[in-house]
């Protein structure tokens, strides 16, 4: 019998579609001219590029010398916010607001920017990982030269209020970021109708290849270079353009972005019965916003078990997924994210995130559904955290209440 393939970490990265791969192939070995060059093959790649930028912007609603290749979602990130302090330190403005819960490229951009001379507030989250623009307002300060918010959470996948924060950071006159990596091709989003000032996106998570991304820039926002060297992306951004990648990411994103209502409608709808599905498993509970989510997220902490542990016996049934554990870079600290919506730490470390594609299936979500309980069955068996629990909490060793 063939094994089982589900794969359900399309937030830590997506395969590239057949249609991007179908566009990206001519250019490694027709169209391979670098786009900087004068002849004829070189002029041929820069009019990719340029046609590549239109198809970038049109998804977003952005004018079209307004968006900026770059080699992804953290040197977005990483451009746009010591650009935006670089700024704000020639006018005597060094302080920056953002979350909590963003991704570590914010993070550890603001935590390197507090080393030099800038001061940062982390503004905390409810239970469900929101800020609200309340919050915002009340931390703008007259130094305040940035805010800096994740559009949609990339581990319990919670929605964040960012055309209200950007109505409210446009009346400040302060300028307004937003890490939006797992939001593009998944929510509607239109720059300037939601005051977005600079967006981050990344290829490799609606179907294009690794290694490229983009950086919205609006019209007026003189950002400093990230990367000296050449007078590539109008002189903003050195490096020969990564022309394959770019056509990829273009392609993607128009893709990406053609139906949104209708793939939200029917993953959401999966989504859902998958929630319903694991939470019938004792000791159970949802992280993230119950509604305000992407479509395609799942978080789900579940007591006694370890989440490492979990992975293994879920890619050992042929399931793809991730936990609440930075196990992959060698650390057994619970995510950020779980610990700032209030979990404490052993019912972090054992959290499921499981990031449905738009190839998912309703039979293999009932797969998943019928799999998980027996791999928590399992390691709760073998868990001497799970006796203790149920030692204390007078549960049943399936979760349940003792009559």
């Amino acid at each position: 019998m063939e094994k089982r393939f589900i794969y359900a970490d399309n937030a830590a990265t997506t395969k590239v579609t057949q249609n991007v791969l179908d566009a990206m192939l001519p250019i490694f070995t027709e169209n391979f001219g670098n786009a900087s060059s004068i002849y004829n093959l070189g002029m041929d790649a820069a009019k990719i590029v340029l046609a590549s930028r239109e198809k970038v912007a049109n998804a977003l609603g952005a004018k079209v010398n307004e968006i900026y290749f770059t080699a992804g979602g953290s040197e977005s990130d990483n451009w746009a916010i010591k650009g935006a302090a670089e700024i704000g330190a020639k006018k005597g403005k060094k302080h920056i607001i953002t979350t909590a819960i963003e991704h570590h490229a914010v993070l550890h951009t603001c935590e390197y920017l507090e080393k030099h001379g800038f001061e940062v507030t982390y503004l905390p989250v409810d239970e469900y990982g929101r800020i609200t623009v309340e919050q915002v307002e009340n931390a703008i300060r007259e130094d305040t030269c940035l805010v800096t918010v994740m559009f949609a959470n990339n581990e319990i996948g919670t929605i964040m209020p960012i055309p209200e924060i950007g109505k409210l950071c446009r009346q400040k006159k302060v300028l307004f970021h937003t890490d939006a990596v797992q939001a593009v091709g998944h929510v509607p989003i239109n720059v300037k109708e939601m005051n977005i000032d600079m967006l981050s996106l990344s290829g490799h998570k609606i179907h294009a290849p690794k290694g490229v991304g983009a950086l919205y820039i609006k019209t007026g926002i003189a950002l400093p270079n990230l990367i000296a060297g050449g007078a590539q992306e109008r002189g903003k951004r050195a490096g020969t353009e990564n022309v394959p990648g770019i056509v990829g990411l273009a392609t993607a994103i128009t893709d990406a972005c053609a139906d949104i209502p209708e793939k939200t409608e029917r993953i959401a709808a999966l989504r859902d019965k998958l929630i319903d599905g694991i939470l019938q498993i004792p000791q159970t509970r949802l992280n993230g916003h119950p509604t305000q989510r992407l479509a395609g997220n799942v978080n789900i902490s579940i007591r006694g078990v370890e989440g490492e542990s979990m992975l293994l016996l879920l890619d050992l049934n042929g399931i793809c997924a991730s936990s609440g554990s930075a196990c992959t870079s060698g650390s057994l600290d619970p995510s950020h994210v779980l610990l700032a919506i209030g979990l404490p730490h052993e019912i972090a470390h054992g959290s499921l995130r499981l990031s449905l594609g738009e190839d998912i299936t309703e039979e293999e979500i009932d797969y998943i559904i019928e799999t998980v309980p027996k791999v928590v069955t399992k390691l709760r068996s073998m868990s001497p955290l799970w006796e203790r629990i149920c030692s204390t909490e007078g549960l049943n060793p399936d979760g349940t209440p003792k009559a």
